[in-house]
Parts: C-alpha cells; sequence; structure tokens
C-alpha cells in the first residue's frame, strides 16, 4: 500500500469511525427518543383508558339511575343503551389497558375490576329487570346499595389505575431524563473512545511509517561502514512507497554487491595484469643487457624462477649437429651433481624433447619423490610441479624452459611463464642477429678505418697531386712536345701488349696442354703403381713393394711440380685469386701436426706447434693457400735440418710494426696474425736471403749442392702471401737455423668473404681438394652406402671413353678387381655408338680432350637421347683450364674427377651415383 494510500486510509478511516460513532450516537438519540415518545405514548393512552374506565365507572352508575328513574321507554331504552355503551367502552378500555399494562399490581387490579365489573353487572341486570318488569317496582335499597357499593369499589380500583398509569408516567418521564443522560454520557464515551482509536491509529501509523523509515535510514547507515561485498537487507513488511524504496534498495545493494564483485574481479584481474605486466617489464629490461645467449638463459633462469616461486630451472639451446636438431643446456638454475648427467636431448628424447617436438607445454603435477631433488644448505626435497615451456620463433623451436616448484602454479604465474615464453623466442633470434650485426659492424667499422685511412691517404695524393698538378702546368708546354713521342711509344706499347697478351694466351694454351700431356701417363703410372701398391695377390716381395711406393712417390712428387709451375704460371699472369672464409686455427694445428709428425719422427727431429693466448680461435683467409704456404716453409725448415727442432709458433702483433712491410690498401687492418716456422738447421747467409724468394733460386744452386728441389716453394709462397694482404719475413744466421714468418691480417668478421670474385681460370688442385671435401660431407649422408661396399660395383657395366690406350688399360684393372663389366671406346662418336648397343651400362667415365668428338660433345649428344637422359656420367679431365668443372657439369656431366685419378675418391663417386641410380 502506498505511502499517500496509507495517509488517506488513515484519516479517512478516522473521520469514518467519528461518522460512525456519531451515526451510532445519533441513532441511539434517536432510538431513545422514539422510545421515549413510544412509552409516553403508551403511557398516556394507557392514562386514558384508566380515565375511561374511571368515567365510565362513573357514569354507569348515572345511566344505571336514569334508567332506574326514566319511566319513559324510550328514554329508558336509549339510558339503556348509553349504559350498555358505557359498559362495551369500559370493557374495551379494561381489554387494551390489560394488554399494554402487564405490571403485576395492575393485572390483580384489572382482575378484580373485571369481578367486580361482573358482580356489578349481575346487580345492574337484576335491577334493570326488576324494573323492566315493574317500573313502579322499587328497588331494594340492599341491591342498590350493593350495586352502588360495588360500582364504588369499581371506581376506587379505576382510579388506583389511574394513580398506578399516572405513576407510570412519572416514573417513565424519570426513567426518559436518565436514559438520555446516560445517551450524553455514552455520546461523550463513544467520542472519547472514536477520539482515543482515531488517535492511536494515527500514532500507529505514524510510528508504523517512522520505524518503516528508521529501519531503511539504519540500514543506510550501516552500508557507509560495509565493505560493499555484503551489503545489509531492509525487511519488506508492508507494500508501500517505504516497502517500495526497502525493494529499491534491496535491489540496489544486490546491484551493488554485483559490482563489488565486479570490480573486485576486475581490480584483481587489473593488479595480475599489473603484476604480469610488472613482471615481464622487469624481465624485459634485462634484455637490452643482454650480449649472448648463455647470458640471456643465466640472467632469465635468475629472474624467472623466483618469479613464479619456482626453486629449480634448466635452460636448453636447439644445436644442430650432422644435420640433427638437439637440445644443449645452456644454464641452470639450483642445479646438483646429480642433476647435471641430463645435458642434452634429442627431438623427442624425454619430456623435454617431445616438448619440443609437440611445441606446446607439458604441466606435471605430483610428480614422484625420486623424480629430482633441490638441494640447499640445511636439506632437500622434491619438487611436485614441474612446467616445460617450448620457446619458438616462427614456429621454430629454438630452445626450452624447464622450472619445477614445490607448490602448484597458479593461473597467474602459468600465464607468466606463457607471456615471457612469447617473447623469449623473439629475444633470442634478436640476439643471435644481433651478435651476428655486432660482428658485421666490426668489420664494417674495420672497412670504415681503412676508408678513413684511405681518404687520409687521397688527401695526401691531392696534395701531391696538386704541386704536381703545378708542375705540369709548367712542363705542359715541354709535355706538348714530346707528346708525339710519347704517341709513339703508346704505339709501341700497345703492339707489345698485344704480343704479350698473344704470349701470355700461348703459355696458357701451352701450359695446359702440357698438363694434359704429362698428366694423361702419370695418370696410369699412379694408377697401376697404387694397383701395385695394394698387393691384392701377395705376390709381390716387400723389395717390390718398397720400388712400387718408390714409383708411386715419384710419380706425386711429379704431380706436385706439375701443380707448381701451374700456380707459378698463374700467378705471374696475375690470374691467381684466393677464397676467403673462416677458419680455426685450431684445425690447421691439426692439420699440420698430422701432416709433418711422421717426418720428424723420420728423420728425429722434434717438431711442436705454439698457439698464443692472444691468438682468437678463427679468422678469415684462404684456408688452402694458408696451408700451401706453411707446407712449404716446414717442408724446407725439414729438409734444412738435421739434428735440432722445428717449431711453428701462431702469435697476434699489432699493425704498427708491420706499416713499412704492408702495401697502402692492407694498412688499415688493426692487427696481423703472425706464423712463425723455426728451425736449428743449415741457416741462410746474409746475401742470400733475398734471392730466395725468385723463381728457380736456391741459396746454393750449384751442381754439387747438398740439398734438393726447384726453388719454386718460396716464391710461390710470398706471392700467394701478398694476394692473401699479407708478406714473409726471413731472419737467419749461417748455420745457427732460420725463422720464416708468415704475417696475415686478422679480420674479425667475415666481410671479405663476400668480396671474392669468381676464379678466371681454376687451379686443378684446389678444385680436387674442395671437391673432395663436398664428396667426403656427400658420403657421410649416404649411410646405408657403407653397407654396400664393393657389392655395389660388382656386374656393374661401365663404359670407358678415352683415347689414350694406358689409361684405358690402367683404369680398366682397377674396375676389374671389383668385378666390374668394362666396355671401351676411343673417341666420343664411339661412345655414343657403344652405348646404343649397350642400353644396360650403367656408368659411362668419359674423358674430355679426344679426336673427332671430344668429351662435351659426346655428353650433350648423350643427354638428348631420351633412354640416356640419366646415366651417370663421371667426366675426366687432365687438361688444367678455367672453370673446367662447370664446363663439364653444364655439358651433361654427373660429376667430374680431374687427372691423374685418385682410385679412392673415383670407386667413392661410382658407389655414390650407382647407388642413387638403383633409388
Amino acid at each position: 500500500m502506498k505511502f499517500r494510500t496509507k495517509l488517506y486510509l488513515s484519516i479517512g478511516s478516522l473521520l469514518l469511525l467519528i461518522s460512525i460513532i456519531v451515526v451510532i450516537l445519533m441513532n441511539m438519540l434517536e432510538q431513545s427518543t422514539v422510545n421515549m415518545h413510544v412509552v409516553v405514548n403508551e403511557l398516556y393512552q394507557r392514562i386514558n383508558m384508566a380515565s375511561d374506565i374511571k368515567y365510565e365507572t362513573a357514569n354507569i352508575g348515572r345511566e344505571l339511575r336514569e334508567i332506574t328513574t326514566q319511566h319513559s321507554s324510550d328514554n329508558r331504552q336509549a339510558a339503556t343503551n348509553a349504559w350498555e355503551q358505557s359498559h362495551i367502552n369500559m370493557q374495551l378500555a379494561l381489554e387494551s389497558l390489560e394488554k399494554k399494562d402487564t405490571q403485576e399490581e395492575s393485572q390483580e387490579l384489572i382482575a378484580k375490576f373485571k369481578t367486580l365489573h361482573r358482580s356489578y353487572q349481575n346487580l345492574a341486570q337484576q335491577v334493570m329487570t326488576a324494573k323492566n318488569i315493574d317500573q313502579n317496582v322499587e328497588i331494594q335499597p340492599a341491591l342498590w346499595n350493593e350495586a352502588e357499593l360495588t360500582r364504588q369499589r369499581m371506581l376506587q380500583i379505576a382510579e388506583l389505575l389511574h394513580g398506578l398509569q399516572e405513576q407510570e408516567m412519572k416514573n417513565e418521564l424519570l426513567r426518559s431524563r436518565e436514559t438520555y443522560n446516560w445517551a450524553v454520557t455514552v455520546i461523550y464515551i463513544y467520542l472519547a473512545i472514536g477520539l482515543t482509536i482515531g488517535i492511536s491509529y494515527t500514532i500507529y501509523m505514524i510510528r508504523r511509517m517512522t520505524k518503516n523509515l528508521n529501519n531503511v535510514t539504519t540500514v543506510m547507515k550501516r552500508v557507509t561502514t560495509s565493505d560493499f561485498e555484503r551489503l545489509p537487507r531492509i525487511e519488506v513488511f508492508y507494500k508501500d512507497e517505504i516497502g517500495e524504496i526497502a525493494l529499491a534498495f534491496n535491489k540496489m545493494a544486490k546491484a551493488l554487491e554485483e559490482h563489488s564483485k565486479l570490480e573486485k574481479r576486475l581490480i584483481e584481474e587489473a593488479e595480475e595484469h599489473s603484476w604480469l605486466k610488472t613482471k615481464i617489464a622487469e624481465i624485459s629490461t634485462m634484455y637490452p643487457e643482454v650480449e649472448t645467449i648463455q647470458m640471456l638463459a643465466e640472467q632469465l633462469l635468475a629472474k624467472l624462477v623466483p618469479m613464479v616461486g619456482a626453486s629449480y630451472g634448466a635452460f636448453y639451446v636447439k644445436e644442430i649437429e650432422d644435420c640433427h636438431p638437439y637440445l644443449k643446456r645452456t644454464a641452470g638454475y639450483a642445479l646438483s651433481h646429480e642433476n647435471k648427467r641430463f645435458e642434452r636431448f634429442g627431438f623427442g628424447e624425454g619430456l623435454v624433447g617431445q616438448c619440443a617436438v609437440e611445441k606446446r607445454p607439458i604441466l606435471l603435477n605430483e610428480v614422484p619423490d625420486q623424480y629430482i631433488k633441490v638441494h640447499s644448505g640445511i636439506g632437500e626435497g622434491s619438487p611436485k610441479n614441474i612446467m616445460i615451456l617450448p620457446v619458438q620463433f616462427e614456429g621454430d623451436v629454438l630452445a626450452v624452459i624447464e622450472i619445477a616448484s614445490f607448490e602448484s602454479f597458479s593461473p597467474s604465474q602459468v600465464k607468466l611463464l606463457e607471456e615471457v615464453n612469447s617473447h623469449i623466442g623473439i629475444t633470442l633470434n634478436s640476439i643471435s642477429n644481433r651478435m651476428r650485426v655486432e660482428r658485421l659492424l666490426q668489420e664494417s667499422q674495420a672497412l670504415t678505418e681503412e676508408l678513413q685511412a684511405q681518404s687520409e691517404e687521397l688527401q695526401l695524393q691531392q696534395e701531391e697531386l696538386r704541386t704536381t698538378n703545378e708542375k705540369l702546368e709548367e712542363q705542359y708546354e715541354a709535355s706538348e712536345q714530346k707528346k708525339k713521342e710519347i704517341e709513339k711509344v703508346r704505339e709501341a706499347l700497345e703492339e707489345k701488349a698485344q704480343q704479350l697478351e698473344l704470349s701470355s694466351q700461348y703459355k696458357s694454351e701451352f701450359l695446359a696442354n702440357m698438363s694434359h700431356e704429362l698428366r694423361t701417363p702419370l695418370n696410369s703410372l699412379l694408377i697401376l703403381a697404387q694397383i701395385l701398391s695394394e698387393n691384392g695377390e701377395g705376390n709381390l716381395t716387400p723389395k717390390q713393394e718398397e720400388y712400387i711406393r718408390t714409383i708411386y712417390t715419384s710419380g706425386n712428387d711429379l704431380l706436385h711440380l706439375i701443380n707448381d709451375i701451374l700456380d707459378l704460371a698463374k700467378v705471374e699472369s696475375g690470374k691467381l685469386e684466393v677464397v676467403p672464409k673462416e677458419v680455426e686455427l685450431k684445425q690447421i694445428s691439426d692439420y699440420i701436426l698430422s701432416q709433418f709428425s711422421p717426418i720428424a719422427k723420420q728423420k728425429q727431429v722434434k717438431f711442436s706447434i705454439e698457439l698464443g693466448e692472444d691468438v682468437p680461435d678463427r679468422f678469415y683467409t684462404d684456408e688452402q693457400r694458408l696451408q700451401q704456404i706453411l707446407k712449404n716453409l716446414l717442408s724446407n725448415a725439414f729438409k734444412f735440418t738435421e739434428i735440432g727442432s722445428v717449431s711453428l709458433v701462431v702469435h697476434k702483433v699489432r699493425n704498427k710494426t708491420m706499416d713499412k712491410k704492408l702495401h697502402a690498401g692492407d694498412r688499415q687492418t688493426m692487427s696481423m696474425l703472425a706464423f712463425s716456422v723455426i728451425d736449428t738447421g743449415i741457416g741462410i747467409a746474409k746475401d742470400k736471403q733475398e734471392t730466395i724468394f725468385d723463381a728457380f733460386k736456391q741459396a746454393d744452386g750449384t751442381t754439387s749442392r747438398q740439398y734438393g728441389g726447384t726453388g719454386l716453394g718460396l716464391s710461390i709462397s710470398r706471392e700467394i702471401a701478398q694476394l692473401l694482404g699479407g708478406f714473409i719475413e726471413v731472419r737467419s744466421e749461417k748455420g745457427e737455423g732460420s725463422t720464416f714468418t708468415l704475417f696475415l691480417p686478422h679480420f674479425e668478421q667475415n666481410a671479405k668473404s663476400e668480396e671474392t670474385s669468381a676464379f678466371e681460370e681454376a687451379a686443378v688442385s684446389l678444385e680436387v681438394n674442395q671437391y673432395q671435401l663436398d664428396e667426403d660431407n656427400l658420403t657421410r649422408k649416404e649411410d646405408n652406402l657403407k653397407q654396400h661396399g664393393k657389392s655395389l660395383l660388382k656386374d656393374k657395366k661401365i663404359l670407358i671413353v678415352d683415347d689414350d690406350i694406358r689409361n684405358v688399360y690402367a683404369l680398366t684393372i682397377a674396375l676389374e678387381q671389383y668385378e666390374m663389366d668394362i666396355i671401351v671406346a676411343e673417341n666420343g662418336r664411339e661412345g655414343i655408338e657403344m652405348l646404343q648397343k649397350n642400353p644396360d651400362t650403367d656408368l659411362v667415365l668419359m674423358d674430355i680432350m679426344m679426336p673427332e668428338i671430344d668429351g662435351f660433345e659426346a655428353m650433350r649428344r648423350i643427354r638428348k637421347k631420351p633412354d640416356f637422359s640419366t646415366i651417370p656420367i663421371i667426366a675426366l679431365t687432365a687438361k688444367a683450364m678455367k672453370h673446367s668443372r662447370e664446363e663439364c657439369l653444364n655439358a651433361g656431366a654427373t660429376d667430374y674427377i680431374s687427372k691423374p685419378i685418385n682410385l679412392d675418391q673415383l670407386f667413392s663417386l661410382m658407389q655414390v651415383w650407382l647407388y642413387r641410380k638403383e633409388g
């Protein structure tokens, strides 16, 4: 009920109550008045009746006297009728009074009156009868007296009745006055009761409303002291405005509670988000300081493990070994000795490797007690929860993080790990790129310094040119006069240059042809010598085996001599180029040690290699040319040292002391590596220390010299050293030994590797060695190849196309030892015909330089035939022309090998391509 309705209802009820009371009181007054009127009228009628009885009683005595005194019959009849009428009236009044007056006394008087009336009527009848009988008869006095006495008694009774009625009237009026007074009193009482009820009801309504308002106020005041999570409620008793306010307040309280819960949840989420972002930012602040992946792993675990309440951590970084990736532990947190056994995992190995394969986190709960132990100074315990996370960058797993905790990881901690993990991959990649960029930056700085030095030199040159220009202006007139002479000289020089170019071309062709002509017989000699040295049938004596080894060694010496002559020709023509790459000094040291340790042991000379502490692990140069120089220097050292020692010392020197020896373009290098070959041999005289670097010149060049040699090694070494950006120094005393030092620039980054141009003329020995390395790598990848061995070559049909019967004979003998079927063709045309006659041929060995159709054209024609488009063809050549390998492959060769042929290399190539052909 609404508050307004309540007010209306309360006031209306009060008015209604007063109205009802007034109406009731008015009704009471009216009823009292009516009753009083009724009583008064009734009493008045009863008084009138009593008066009528009294009157008629008095009247019947007079009429009876008239009856007795009238002599006329008419009068007597009239009097009789009047007398009878009086009796009738009296009888009616008496009956009416008897009915209306129920008082006992009145009833007794009426009863007596009736008795007396009957007696009087009887007496009167006697009198009247007597008169009727005889009008003159005298009424006996006794009868008359008796009648009169009876009438008097009746009159007395009538007067008593009249007196009773009048007394009743007086009593009734008194009662009416008392009733009126009582009614007025009752009215006042009712009014007082009505007012009391109205006031009480009004007070009740006011208190009820104020009570509800107080309840609302009290509850609202309690809201200010509550925490908005559980607000007080207003009890709703009535459906009025206060009830609506209470309902609205309760709804508001519920909404506030929900809002408070939502706000609390949002605050918790915001705090969690803030905590998460703070921790991520705290971890992110260390990224700029990290320079290496090792430092990143250590600092990340040091921060991340305590952040998530963990007590153990390990960081595994992906590395690749033999094309197979694996995870190696780089850093740890709270590692113990028993934990260090798990240093590496393959992909799919253990949970760490499985995490890397699945590329999703792995969470372990309730880990067994003996799974892992975490130690401290006062005890040890087993973590119960382990989290393993893959670190990815663009879908590639770069690392895996393993964290263990005694407590369960909370959702915020798991989210922190996931958020941090999502950034680690980017950081790992950026650190790797940054390390790469730093290396490039160092190279760039070195180049910048070099350019700056060149700029300074150019400025100096500009000054010199300016000075020279002034002189040239002075000499301009003189130069004009000599211009014609210079023009003549220029024409002569151009003619000489053309002649030199033609001569150089003839020389190159001559050397190439000489190389082919020398290598061709040398090829068969070395093949047959190698076959004989193996003594497969076991029918050679030890002396014969020694002869064969001597023949084989001499052939190899001849091959080296041919290579030296070719190298010298290339150096003189300026066509020998280098291929710089990253070189590990440890590999160079191991290679030199393996090459010369047997020689030192044979000559009983002490041999050692020393690497300085400041020497870097790797630097950039041409590894093959470096090995060639060191082998030449060490070969000379061992050749001229009979007793004592030979040592190779590698150390780092500053560029300041080397400026005079370096070319102008090389002075920008900050430091150099010095390779010193020190021996205790015969030494070199002062006047011979310069001439030994000239081609074909030696310290002792007489026919009676004690030590042999061509005199090409030092000359070639010096030229190669200059191509590598360095130089060679010699310090020696006659009879006290010598020290040959190779100085090479130390580049700390691989910028030089991008400046290498293609070879104009390929050195056969370089191609062979490089190709051998490629084949070795290829052979290692073909794991199943080793299982086949000779069985793979057995019963294979091989076509040899070569115009030199000596090579054919040597190759046939070598291949038949593996039970292969050999067919032979002398030139390219016969090779094509023989291949068409034998379509089941498994492999072709194709010589290049042949009459009629050479090897290039023959391979092109074979490749055009669909049946032989995939047959393996190995090109054999002894001509040391530039890009020989590329030309052979472009012509259709499957692979390439140079003469003289190394049988192990040839068999290895044949096994590879036959294995691939079989599938």
